[in-house]
């Protein structure tokens, strides 16, 4: 029997690869990866816990204009955070959007630069 058993990694396109580093690693705090190997296109990947998250500078297919606000209800990437609270004074302070979780749970939907929605999820 075929059984799923992990999530190795979501790719996220972006347009400006600096831009979409200074969020993923100057706001959210991630460090990227030597793992990431020569392609022809620039990208960096970042390691979390067992996956990785992978962003792709390259044309998006995807219209950024007319998503929801909620990033709940769109397309997203859901991480779980230690120090929930600390990230999200990180997040306000860089002033930076979110919406928290309409379930009533200790998450909030963020954007990048590109307009890729992630979860980021109290655990």
């Amino acid at each position: 029997m075929a059984e799923i058993i992990s999530l190795l990694h979501a790719s996220l396109l972006v347009a400006d690869l600096p831009r979409a580093r200074a969020f993923y690693e100057g706001v959210l705090g991630l460090v990227a990866s030597k793992a990431r190997p020569e392609m022809n296109f620039e990208g960096v990947w970042y390691e979390i816990g067992q996956g990785q998250i992978h962003l792709i500078c390259l044309p998006s297919p995807d219209p950024v204009g007319d998503r929801p606000e909620h990033g709940g209800r769109d397309r997203h990437t859901a991480l779980g955070v230690t120090g929930w609270e600390a990230l999200k004074a990180r997040l306000d302070n860089a002033g930076v959007a979110y919406t928290l979780s309409r379930s009533g749970r200790r998450a909030l939907f963020v954007r990048d630069p590109d307009g890729n929605a992630l979860e980021l999820v109290k655990v």
